[in-house]
Parts: C-alpha cells; structure tokens; sequence
C-alpha cells in the first residue's frame, strides 16, 4: 500500500528534537557551543573547560574545573583485563579494538549499569579520559611495547600525545591536539550522535551509547575524512601539482576530499583554527611542504566555492596527525577523542525526556498476494 507522503531520505532536514547544546548555522558558517562561538573557545578555552561547559552547561569557575579536571586525570587508568583485551585484538583495526574495549569496560566499571544523570555524567568522565588511554595502549601493544603510564601532571592533551609517544610533546604541540579536540567537541545531529540517541531511547546505559557512537564513526562517510585527505596530499606529492589534481577530480566528476559538508554552505569556521595549526606545526617539525600542498589544492578549488565546496574542518586535521608521525589507522580514533563529550551531552539530552526513536518506513513492496506451498512454486 502506497501512500501520498514526502520521503526525506537520510533525515535531511528534519528536526527530530530540540538541544541546548550546539547551534549551526550553515548558510553563515557560524558553530556555538552553549552560545559560545567556536572562535572564542578555540583561541581562548581548554578542552577540559568546553567537557565541563558542554556536560554541565555552563563555564565553569576556578573551583568547578579543578575539581573536573581531577576527576579526569583520577580516571587516567584501565583495569589490566582491558590491556589483556587488547592484546587478544591487537591485530584488528583501531576503531573495532576501542569500540571492544568500551564495550568490555562496561562490564567491570562501577555504576556503568546505572542510567540515571549522575551516573551518565561519573561514567562520561571517566570515559573521556579512558578512551584516548585505550587508543594509545593498543598503539603501543600491536607495536610490541608496554603502554606508557599516564602523566599525572599533563593536561588531557599533552598526555595524550605523551602515551601515544612516549615523549613530551612541546606546549605549541600540546596546545595544538588541545584546540583539535575542542573542535572536534560536538556537532549537533551527526551521524554518530543521533546513533546514540537511538540506543539512549531505549533506556540502555551510556556504555552501550558510545559503543553505538564508536561503530557510527568508524564509517568513512562519518569519520574518514582526515585519512582521505592525506591519502589525496600523498598522491598529489608537490604543490605545482595540485592545479592538475583538482581539474582530473573535478573532470571525472568526483568529489576533492575535506571539501563539502552536509551543513555549511560557506567554509567551516572550525576550519581556519586548524589551518594555521598547520602551518605553525609544519614549521616546528621541519616539514612546511604539507601545508603548501594543502594550501594549493585550496586556491585550485575556489572556483567551486560558490557551489558549496568549501574547505571543512578534516581537510588540515590529517597533516597534523601525519606531522606527529601517527599512522593513518589512527586519525578516526583520534575523532572520538574529541567528540567523546559531544556524545555524552546528547545522550543526557536525549535521556532528559526520553522517546523511543521509531521513524516509519514507507512501504513500496509487492502487493497483497497468496501463499504458494513449496511443491507448487
């Protein structure tokens, strides 16, 4: 049976629900945060202060961010079964290696069984610090050494970066991850959050939510855009030869990577924060040519701009990872890292006046029809 009903494929344009949390304006090119624009939070914030500011929503004063912050680095520890885990995975891609992790931290987390708020926000905390531990613990365990133990006395980015490398990353590195993270905080209803909200509706615990959010992520429409830009910048190889790429692309009708979004009409206004963290960690690193390249494809591009392709936040976020000499299997992971506070604020939204997410499905199969028993088919 058909009915006369519009079909909005994908959800495209449909408000499914109201948040307080993060407003995007695409025609404008403009993201808050708790109606801080991204600009101020990304010169001026921390990423431990937009966790607060996103979970509890507000800035937080002295106190109130001392005390977050200490939850955060208490959190800095995984059970040993956890290490065992990952071993036994070590093999398998990064994001099914954190995704089995989370699910199996669930099992041995106090109060991960709990669904009220209090006990959504006490696990959230604990699995913003956790996740960047799992993914640098399974760096160092396929590559055959012990994970590096946590620096108490590092920000959440600095020792991220330390157990990832077993260094000290300098401050500008360290201030750079920072902003990545703080961009990368939330996004309204992507993909993998509105996941979330989905598992969310039916009362499970948050564990499951991010588990959900992790496997929705780790799909490269959602979450590989970093990987595919630097894949485009290897193949592209020199500046001079960035012109030439973008006319092929554009020729044979294909998309240019980290340009286009399914929001912003104009370029990503998380975009420039990166772009010059780009260029300032190519500096540092000795390697000033993948920002050249990447600026290249830029100016090949801007006849398209009036179409919408503009540069978005992903397209500067690889070469950053590439500069910290991180394998490419990582920089979906490194995503979640940032997004982890995201997913927690919407799960509690969504957990706040809970529904049951049940869209419909316009039915367009055969019509009625008798059954036929098997020796008269």
């Amino acid at each position: 049976m058909t009915q006369d009903v519009k079909i909005n494929r994908g959800l495209k344009g449909v408000y499914f629900e109201r948040s307080a949390v993060s407003d995007i304006d695409g025609a404008k090119g403009e993201l808050t945060y708790r109606g801080y624009s991204i600009h101020d939070l990304a010169t001026q914030s921390t990423f431990e202060e937009v966790c607060y500011l996103l979970i509890h929503g507000e800035l937080p004063d002295s106190a109130q961010l001392a005390e977050f912050d200490g939850k955060l680095r208490q959190a800095r520890h995984l059970p040993p079964a956890i290490h065992d885990i990952i071993a036994a995975c070590k093999d398998g891609h990064p994001m099914d290696v954190l995704r089995t992790a989370v699910s199996a931290l669930a099992t041995m987390e106090p109060d991960s069984q709990q669904v009220g708020e209090d006990a959504f926000v006490e696990n959230g905390t604990r699995l913003i610090s956790q996740v960047p531990m799992i993914i640098a613990a399974h760096e160092a365990i396929r590559n055959g050494r012990t994970p590096t133990a946590p620096d108490m006395d590092l920000t959440h980015a600095a020792n991220w970066l330390w157990m990832l490398k077993g260094e000290k990353p300098s401050d500008e590195a360290a201030r750079l991850a920072d902003v990545d993270f703080i961009l990368h905080a939330e996004h309204g209803s992507n993909a993998s959050s509105f996941a979330a909200r989905v598992t969310i509706g039916t009362e499970t615990n948050l564990h499951g939510a991010i588990v959900t959010a992790l496997s929705t992520l780790a799909g490269p429409a959602h979450g590989g855009a970093a990987e595919d830009v630097m894949k485009m910048v290897h193949e592209i190889g020199k500046p001079e030869k960035a012109a030439e790429y973008v006319k092929a692309k554009r020729a044979a009708r294909e998309a240019v990577t980290g340009f286009g979004h399914r929001v912003y009409r104009k370029e990503d206004p998380r975009a420039r924060h990166m772009r010059e963290g780009v260029r300032q960690l190519g500096e540092e690193m000795g390697a000033p040519e993948w920002y050249e390249i990447l600026q290249a494809v830029v100016e090949a591009m801007k006849p398209y701009a009036r179409h919408g392709l503009n540069v978005n936040v992903d397209f500067y976020s690889g070469v950053i990872y590439q500069l910290h000499g991180i394998p490419m299997d990582l920089y979906v992971p490194i995503f979640a890292i940032g997004r982890m506070p995201g997913w927690i604020i919407q799960c509690l939204e969504q957990q706040r006046g809970n529904i049951l997410i049940r869209p419909l499905t316009l039915y367009n199969g055969p019509e009625p029809r008798a059954y036929v028993s098997i020796g008269d088919r």
